[in-house]
């Protein structure tokens, strides 16, 4: 991957519609592309990372703003960091855009909820402490290695994701799994085991959506399982269709059986408790 460094001149965006998932009112990323490499993600063909070097200087400037905005106190929203691109990729170790961000955003007293898959998390985890309110959500797809591998690209393992959240949440703070994307057909036998281990390593929440493919990103994904998973290729086609999105009595009925398992280990499916 090449690193190239960029200055924006804003990095706050409003999200228009409730976001009831991720609970956010704002998104920011640090930077744009992700080195990961997830097949199922838009930046899996980009061999650029930009690094936003100016990112810390502009939040600092749009929070005095919306502070002056907000009339209450406590009325100033939940800002979701990685949106787009993992925080804490590779190139963090280097630049640190992240670690900086989250010390703007503590001296400011917003929330947040930090989305990743990386165990890069745990080296800021006294700025989490600190803050105001943090929320931070580990992504994975399978508790297998070689399906994490596949589709992943140079994601850390699943079992160092769960210890992750085992450190964050015995710290103190609200961290949980995100199986997203959920992959049709090929993880749908360890739903179970992926929930007890999640309950295991003392997850707060569980939170889970279908794979979606727009785009050019569909061509890539089924490329991918054609290769790996030749006899499902027909059985993608076929729940997909025209689509992006699959089969709608697909997805309910994967959540039902989801939810059925969070339910017997107490897991919540939804963030609670962050105002």
């Amino acid at each position: 991957m090449e690193y190239k460094t960029i200055r924006c001149s804003s990095l706050l965006n409003t999200i228009t519609k409730r976001d009831t998932l991720f609970i956010g009112t704002y998104t920011l990323d640090p930077y744009q592309n992700c080195e990961f490499k997830c097949c199922y993600c838009d930046s899996s063909t980009e061999n650029t990372v930009y690094i936003k070097i100016n990112a810390a200087q502009i939040l600092e400037i749009e929070l005095k703003k919306l502070q002056k905005n907000h009339k209450r106190k406590n009325d100033k929203g939940f800002i979701i960091i990685g949106s787009i691109s993992d925080p804490y990729q590779e190139a963090e170790k280097e630049y640190g855009i992240t670690k900086n961000l989250l010390e703007t955003i503590r001296q400011h007293g917003f929330p947040c909820h930090i989305l990743t898959k990386s165990t890069l998390i745990l080296r800021d985890v006294d700025t989490l402490v600190e803050m105001k309110k943090a929320v931070v959500t580990i992504s994975m797809i399978s508790l297998d290695e070689n399906i994490s591998n596949i589709f992943e690209g140079k994601t850390p393992s699943p079992m160092e994701r769960l210890k992750t959240v085992k450190k964050l949440s015995e710290k103190g703070i609200q961290a949980g799994i995100a199986v997203i994307p959920l992959l049709p057909y090929i993880v749908e036998d360890e739903l179970k085991d992926i929930i007890e281990m999640a309950y295991r390593h003392k997850a707060h929440h569980l939170l889970h959506r279908c794979l979606e493919l727009k785009g050019d990103q569909k061509k890539i994904f089924m490329e991918t399982i054609e290769k790996t998973y030749p006899h499902l290729i027909d059985n993608y086609k076929k729940l997909y269709g025209d689509s992006y999105k699959p089969d709608r009595r697909y997805t309910l009925r994967l959540n039902k059986l989801i939810n059925s398992y969070c339910e017997k280990h107490g897991i919540p499916t939804a963030i609670r408790n962050y105002v």
